[in-house]
């Protein structure tokens, strides 16, 4: 080997050695940030994010709220009924730590379970008398108090995809 070859064989093995170490990140998973939400699912705190809305103004008021996207996609509302579970939002009530300063929402068919599924139907919860609302964990509480005559339940016809990040049990 002739001395002036020995630098184009340091600059080729490093030259193998980086495209190697390249080639290995190329499978690497990429992370993202990604903002949450508080909620219960069976009386348990869960953590979600809201990423799509069948209805613009929601996603609009979601994306503000969260400082976060949430993307408008119009054929969410025509999901079939049995593809979704359900999401329970207080329009009044206890004061809490949710998007609209009331208590956290509530959702049915947690992960992990065999109803679940990110889509998620929208369920506005209206306490009939305010002064009696009390801090409701499930979706069961939720429904024994609306046959109880205590709140109702209106159904906008907006679907909401709100995949769970953490809950008892599992995270991503």
């Amino acid at each position: 080997m002739k001395h002036n070859q020995f630098p184009q064989i340091i600059f080729t093995a490093l030259l193998i050695a980086l495209l190697s170490a390249c080639a290995g990140q190329q499978n690497a998973p990429t992370m993202a940030e990604l903002r949450v939400d508080k909620a219960y699912a069976d009386g348990k705190e869960i953590y979600f994010t809201h990423t799509e809305a069948s209805n613009a103004e929601m996603a609009q008021k979601m994306e503000a709220t969260m400082e976060s996207s949430v993307l408008y996609v119009p054929s969410l509302a025509s999901v079939p009924e049995e593809a979704l579970a359900n999401v329970y939002v207080f329009t009044n009530g206890v004061k809490g730590a949710s998007m609209s300063g009331l208590q956290l929402s509530v959702f049915d068919n947690p992960a992990g379970t065999e109803g679940y599924t990110p889509l998620r139907r929208l369920n506005m919860v209206i306490w009939v008398d305010d002064t009696q609302a009390r801090e409701l964990k499930s979706a069961a509480e939720i429904l024994e108090a609306a046959e109880a005559g205590e709140l109702t339940i209106k159904q906008p016809g907006v679907v909401i995809n709100m995949p769970f990040i953490v809950w008892e049990g599992g995270q991503r």
